[in-house]
């Protein structure tokens, strides 16, 4: 295993360490800060796996494939959590997940068929854009960065339903078996 593939790996071992800091209420905001950390950590992975792999062309398809699925597990996680803390609305979380589960579906008739549908760059922008939008909510700064955070909100929801749009437009042809 390459180590673009091995840092999509720690991306997914993180998440439950993530999940119980950011939910175990023991740790104050110490758990908060650790949980931002891990969350941090593990969103560089992302960004690193996929400029290690590109830089020395070690792109596969088990990081094409498990590389969008580590994103899902963290970000659909954190989200989660905020919905618990009462830091974000439970609709938006839905209209989130729900676009993974069609896309991950989307990508599993495709394996199926031979083909691995990497993702896009709406794609890329829409985690970029959840991804920052988790770590304003948990540090939770209050000021100007409740407004920031409200704003990035409606962006990542946004980019969510484009990203959606784009890549059904692209990928139709899985359902109907011209891929």
């Amino acid at each position: 295993m390459n180590l673009p593939n091995k840092l999509t790996v720690l991306r997914v071992c993180m998440v439950p360490v993530f999940v119980f800091l950011m939910l175990f209420d023991g740790l104050g905001d110490a758990g908060k800060y650790a949980a931002t950390a891990v969350f941090v950590a593990a969103s560089a992975t992302d960004w690193l796996d996929g400029y290690l792999a590109r830089k020395n062309h070690l792109i596969t398809d088990f990081g094409k494939f498990m590389d969008p699925i580590a994103d899902k597990l963290l970000v659909c996680s954190a989200l989660i959590c905020l919905v618990e803390k009462g830091l974000l609305a439970a609709w938006i979380v839905i209209v989130i997940i729900g676009r993974e589960f069609i896309i991950s579906g989307f990508r599993l008739v495709a394996s199926d068929k031979g083909t691995v549908i990497a993702a896009s760059y709406w794609g890329k922008f829409k985690t970029v854009s959840q991804m920052v939008l988790v770590i304003l909510l948990l540090l939770d700064l209050g000021g100007v960065f409740d407004t920031v955070a409200a704003v990035l909100t409606w962006v990542a929801l946004a980019l969510t339903v484009i990203s959606l749009v784009d890549y059904l437009r692209k990928n139709w042809g899985v359902l109907d078996g011209q891929m």
